[in-house]
């Protein structure tokens, strides 16, 4: 399905992230890039997807720092000749919900639009030129959220930040379609990692009676997206939004 293509996935080193790295690594991607800035961690899930039998590598960045995504970006040919894919995934999103508009302090709202939005769009700046240059056609998958579609409570600096990656992939389509380069979001619900055991089961049964599936969200659903929107099948679809949340919402 991804044979001959080169991604990147940022945030890989746990939860969707990893997930989205085997997924990627399982549909025969020439070779897959783990971003993180958690490098132990990441570079375990090296290990484990190169016994596997794929091929895989760690790099480190921090997507709160400019000059690291400037750095992450100029050893890139140093780990895989092209980069075709981008999976925009890291993000502060974990322990930081609860909070109503006017609890949230300053300084979480500054880390979670730092790392969510700017860091979205430096990444993407970032690695641009390479996803131009892909011979086969470069493709950038958004993580967004459905909390942004229907307007979660008690999580408005997350909220507001994924309906800022929801609206720069409909603009960043537009300046990159002319290049051959499709930009996309998924958009998931709840989705049943180790990173969202936290959350109140108030809220995953919410997610699970609210839904027409009637059943939690688990991370390969997620990934089949991804890898739909990485592929050669996606090549016309672009400057979408598409929530994976078994129907809790539309778009």
């Amino acid at each position: 399905m991804l044979q001959d293509r080169c991604i990147v996935v940022t945030g890989a080193a746990a939860g969707l992230g990893a997930a989205f790295a085997e997924g990627v690594a399982a549909a025969g991607a020439q070779h897959v890039l783990l971003a993180d800035r958690d490098r132990e961690a990441g570079q375990l899930r090296v290990i484990e997807l190169l016994e596997a039998g794929y091929s895989a590598s760690f790099a480190e960045v921090d997507l709160a720092q400019p000059e690291a995504i400037d750095a992450f970006a100029a050893q890139l040919p140093e780990h895989m000749p092209s980069v075709d894919g981008l999976i925009n995934n890291a993000a502060v999103a974990t322990a930081i919900g609860g909070k109503t508009y006017d609890e949230i302090d300053l300084g979480t709202w500054d880390r979670v639009m730092t790392v969510n939005v700017r860091g979205t769009w430096l990444m993407t700046r970032a690695m641009a030129p390479m996803l131009k240059a892909s011979k086969i056609g470069g493709r950038i998958v958004n993580l967004a959220s459905d909390t942004a579609i229907w307007g979660a409570p008690r999580l408005l600096h997350y909220v507001a930040s994924k309906g800022a990656v929801m609206s720069m992939t409909y603009a960043l389509s537009r300046e990159l379609g002319e290049d051959g380069v499709t930009v996309n979001a998924i958009a998931p619900g709840l989705i049943r990692t180790p990173s969202t055991e936290y959350v109140p089961d108030e809220r995953k049964d919410l997610y699970v009676d609210g839904s027409a599936l009637k059943r939690p969200g688990l991370p390969e659903d997620v990934v089949g997206a991804a890898l739909f929107l990485l592929s050669d099948a996606a090549g016309f679809l672009t400057g979408q939004v598409l929530p994976v949340n078994g129907g809790f919402t539309h778009a």
